[in-house]
């Protein structure tokens, strides 16, 4: 059963892009209903344990989804090594370039920049990877090339419907299926714990599992430990009129590692569910209950939630209950996916075209093909003059209504006749198989390209510098950390690597901010502020509210954590140079050239390459970790509000895991989030004659208290391991 779509979808504004983890996937989701599909190739996309076909394959799926009307976008979204980059992207690339491929999905600034140089003409797609909450961040890529961003799971209609008012960009958003707890790209759990790095598409799903969280070592969780990470998939059959009246052009699905039937199910509701409010309108539109029973049956997570659209977090999105199907719904389940199985997987409908069939005596026979996009006419032998019985119309239709085993179906095939005349049913055979045949080829050359432009390896950026000239920056979050440090500023600036550089937390230290950094310049050293993690709308009204907290009339720099703050200070002309922190990726060399094009100065190493990876790409512009808690999460969803106990103030609690490793967890109140650090301090103070030649080192202090701080100092100037549990973190093994 195939499901013909409304040829006028895209002028009225709505796409349903569905997930293709596997050939037999795309082909479900194209009959069910699809106007488009993102799928990873063998190679760089988000889902390296999906089927993700690749070579022939590939392209087979790139032939396919055209045949039928439908896009592919090819997934390369995740962060690109340099010599991944620079020796095997383009090789990659090249074939569903020339295919035809409609656009490639990135996260990598590299990578998209590369691609521009490569491909100017293939579009490009931002990535939720990128972790895209605001127009400053959308207007960036939309200058660097970008013709469509996928929006950060986590914003609000509202904040949709402002990026939409005030950039030109093509939007995408998630409307169904699992949703993370992490803000995407910001998550390290996975790669922390087993080297299973989401960046690289290899996501453990940890989040799933269950938690004891802690208060000062008391039980706030209840007896039982529970998945308190792990997020109800989402639904939004209620939501498509508001989501589609906030700006979005595509409705994404999700779920590349599900199976046809499900992708197939969850396409045939929504195909009808856009058409029913295409039609109608937002005023008749109404969701049957019988097709929300069966998205749930499909699959779920204690249920479904309508994400963050309409709330920013909260319990009932929580997935807290895992109770086990019961064999009634087992069986439920069973039936259903052999019905769609049956309507979707093992039955493809036939592509309907047109056709004109021309027979007169002295002219070639000639057979005209047209349909979406394409149209052909072939010419066969002369007709003959019959010995006996001429041939008949019906006769020659019924020969030429035989279109076999090819993907193609009469809608109307008119038979126009001059005379008596005879034709050899091999001539009729013969004309209707390269009619067709020359139709699939016109109807596929529309997207062909030629080949890309040669690749050019980039001249290497690295600069070594000389130890003496390298420096320490710290970095605190609280005022017993700064005060620890200022205590030992003489000691740190007499050290072979000096301190010139502290780092204040804006997120908790806002209030006191222009006095803590006249404390900090009266020891000789720069004040710089370390913006917030995430900058969504509430925290940029809050910055133009109090421009002081940016103008640069005190601060030397900022610390910058995404994109979005980024542009916020460069169009607001904001005072101060620019160091990106380690979660504004810079994997490769590329993706560091084109942060210092937009006027960065310095860069924080990436936390999960190795120490080889990182000779490649650092020098005398980079800053490396060498003390601090990785931060595993970044989340809108906080554990207080799960737990019922949000007192808006800002603690330290830790969740404890099924080993006993506890992990610290704050809440940032201010623009309400949270983040999950790892168990153990990354330390490599005794490691320095392994790292140096780059511009500076930093401590980082987020959990620690005052006596914790002077140990950390004390070590770092005799150059010693700390006699703590630590972790070397990627320094060795990188990911894979």
């Amino acid at each position: 059963m195939f499901v013909q779509k409304d040829e006028s979808m895209e002028e009225r504004g709505l796409e349903l892009l569905a997930p293709a983890g596997s050939l037999e996937s795309l082909k479900a989701a194209v009959q069910a209903g699809a106007d488009a599909v993102y799928m990873g190739g063998t190679r760089f996309g988000a889902r390296a344990y999906a089927e993700n076909p690749g070579g022939e394959a590939l392209l087979e799926a790139i032939d396919y989804a055209h045949l039928y009307g439908v896009k592919l976008y090819l997934t390369v979204n995740t962060l690109l090594k340099d010599a991944e980059l620079e020796q095997e992207l383009y090789e990659y690339l090249r074939p569903c370039y020339e295919r035809g491929v409609d656009a490639v999905l990135v996260q990598d600034m590299g990578v998209l920049a590369a691609i521009r140089e490569w491909f100017p003409d293939l579009p490009v797609h931002a990535s939720t990877q990128m972790n895209l909450c605001g127009s400053g961040s959308v207007r960036l890529l939309e200058e660097a090339g970008v013709s469509r961003a996928v929006l950060a799971r986590e914003l609000s209609l509202a904040e949709i419907a402002r990026i939409h008012q005030e950039t030109g960009m093509e939007l995408e958003t998630f409307v169904h299926g699992a949703l993370c707890y992490c803000y995407s790209g910001q998550c390290l759990f996975s790669s922390i714990l087993g080297g299973r790095s989401g960046n690289r598409g290899r996501c453990a799903q940890p989040c799933r599992l269950s938690y004891e969280a802690l208060d000062h070592g008391n039980p706030v969780s209840g007896k039982a430990v529970k998945p308190l990470l792990s997020p109800k998939d989402i639904c939004t059959l209620d939501l498509i009129p508001r989501i589609a009246e906030a700006g979005v052009y595509s409705l994404k699905i999700e779920g590349r590692m599900k199976r046809p039937e499900y992708a197939a199910g969850v396409v045939r509701i929504y195909r009808k569910y856009i058409d029913r409010y295409l039609k109608d309108g937002k005023e008749k539109y109404r969701v049957d209950e019988a097709d929300r029973r069966e998205l749930l049956r499909l699959f779920n997570r204690d249920g479904f939630s309508g994400g963050y659209y309409e709330q920013h977090n909260g319990k009932n999105m929580m997935a807290l209950s895992d109770r086990p199907a019961k064999d009634a719904e087992k069986k439920a389940y069973e039936k259903l996916i052999g019905r769609l199985r049956a309507a979707y997987v093992e039955t493809e409908k036939k592509i309907p075209v047109r056709g004109t069939f021309l027979a007169a005596e002295g002219t070639p026979l000639t057979l005209h093909v047209r349909g979406r996009g394409a149209e052909i006419t072939v010419e066969g032998e002369m007709p003959q003059v019959p010995k006996t019985r001429p041939m008949e119309e019906e006769q020659i239709c019924r020969q030429l209504m035989k279109t076999g085993n090819t993907p193609f179906v009469w809608e109307d095939l008119q038979i126009r006749m001059e005379g008596p005349l005879f034709i050899p049913v091999q001539e009729l055979n013969r004309i209707r198989r390269e009619a067709l045949s020359g139709y699939e080829a016109a109807l596929l050359a529309h997207g062909r390209r030629a080949a890309g432009k040669a690749r050019e390896c980039i001249n290497p950026l690295r600069r070594p510098v000389p130890a003496e000239r390298t420096a320490l920056h710290i970095s605190v979050e609280t005022e017993e950390q700064l005060g620890a440090v200022l205590s030992a500023a003489e000691d740190l600036r007499r050290d072979r690597i000096p301190l010139t550089a502290i780092f204040l937390e804006q997120e908790t230290m806002e209030e006191y901010m222009s006095e803590l950094t006249e404390k900090v310049h009266r020891q000789g050293l720069e004040a710089w502020t370390a913006l917030p993690h995430i900058f969504r709308m509430g925290t940029e009204n809050r910055f133009y509210r109090h421009p002081e907290l940016w103008n640069g009339a005190y601060m030397d720099g900022f610390l910058v954590r995404n994109p979005e703050e980024y542009m916020f200070l460069k169009e607001n002309r904001a005072d101060g140079r620019i160091i990106l922190d380690h979660n504004v990726y810079t994997w490769n060399r590329r993706s560091r050239r084109f942060w210092k094009e937009q006027g960065a100065w310095m860069f924080t190493d990436p936390l999960e390459l190795n120490a080889g990876e990182l000779r490649a790409v650092s020098g005398e512009d980079s800053v490396r970790m060498i003390y601090g808690r990785y931060p595993m999460m970044v989340t809108a969803g906080c554990l207080h509000r799960t737990l019922d106990r949000c007192g808006n103030k800002p603690e330290v609690w830790t969740l404890r895991d099924r080993y006993a490793k506890e992990f610290p967890v704050k809440n940032y109140c201010r623009d309400c989030y949270n983040i999950i650090y790892n168990s153990q301090p990354l330390c490599l103070l005794d490691l320095e004659e392994k790292i140096r030649g780059i511009g500076a080192f930093r401590l980082s202090f987020t959990t620690e208290g005052k006596e914790q701080v002077s140990k950390v100092l004390d070590a770092w100037m005799k150059r010693e391991r700390l006699e703590a549990e630590i972790t070397r973190g990627h320094f060795k093994r990188g990911v894979e």
